[in-house]
């Protein structure tokens, strides 16, 4: 896949906006900005038949922060040595994370329309061999963190600059590798190591709670070693101030409290929309909604 330079350009001159407007002009932007990420995943995921259409809404407004204020990348040069690391580790929400790298100019827009096809790139689960932008395949659950944790400490030995982002969703901390590595990262103290928890409170099939209760979520965070900051996952403007660097040199714990289907009336907060597909009418309605 080649990048989009046009596409590229067009991402900095929008991400430098952003980044110079304040208050609700930036929300605004960025509000804009997600929009559009959200109308990219309906259509990628009823053109599919396939995706987790619930779990990539939660996140939409954490990776738009993110890929548009906050990492330090260089789509022109995917592989930047000094690029911050992110990883999502709750890989299944593919098509948030594919809308938005091609937004960014990684590889051009029209290739969403390839998602999950037969031998495209763009698979149910990001591939880093096949798409620029991918830091590390994710997909089995509770792998991601462990990464990023080895990623922190390669930056500390070679005292680079760079940051490492992971985003796990709720129901993946039921996980017991990510413990072990929140352990490890607590105590190397992991300064450079920001993880965002996607808390929308549902996973496959049930609740969190009902499945394997994680409250009191930041308690046990803070009880790891971990500076917990929690606040609303669709607040731009609470999310830009969870991603300054840690204060305490401690590694860095967002819990954003979400809505899983967030946008969309008839999804939001309905379990049966992990991977429920919309059909036509339902597509239209997402989109009238999202306009």
């Amino acid at each position: 896949m080649d990048k989009d330079v046009s596409q590229i350009g067009r991402w900095q001159e929008e991400r430098d906006r952003i980044r110079a407007a304040e208050g609700p002009q930036r929300d605004s932007l960025l509000h804009e900005r997600a929009q559009w990420t959200r109308r990219s995943i309906v259509t990628m995921i009823q053109k599919a038949k396939a995706g987790h259409i619930g779990g990539d809404f939660s996140v939409t407004d954490i990776l738009t922060v993110l890929f548009n204020d906050v990492l330090r990348i260089d789509p022109a040069d995917p592989a930047w040595a000094e690029r911050d690391r992110f990883i999502l580790s709750k890989g299944h929400c593919a098509a948030a994370l594919y809308s938005t790298l091609a937004w960014c100019g990684f590889f051009s827009p029209s290739e969403l329309d390839t998602f999950m096809a037969p031998l495209s790139p763009l698979n149910g689960h990001p591939n880093r061999r096949k798409v620029p932008g991918v830091e590390t395949n994710t997909g089995p659950l509770g792998h991601g963190l462990p990464i990023g944790v080895g990623a922190a400490i390669a930056a500390r030995l070679t005292h680079g600059p760079e940051r490492v982002f992971v985003v796990l969703g709720d129901g993946e901390m039921q996980e017991g590798s990510n413990w072990e590595a929140l352990m490890s990262a607590a105590h190397y103290r992991l300064d450079n190591l920001t993880i965002t928890i996607d808390r929308n409170r549902l996973q496959q099939g049930a609740g969190t709670e009902e499945t394997n209760s994680l409250d009191p979520l930041p308690e046990k965070l803070d009880a790891f070693g971990w500076e917990v900051r929690e606040i609303d996952g669709h607040d731009y403007a609470a999310l830009i101030q969870a991603y300054r660097p840690s204060m305490s040199g401690r590694p860095v714990a967002v819990i954003a409290n979400t809505v899983k289907g967030k946008g969309v009336s008839f999804i939001e907060n309905r379990v049966e929309w992990h991977h429920k597909v919309p059909d036509a009418a339902q597509v239209e309605l997402a989109l009238e909604e999202l306009a």
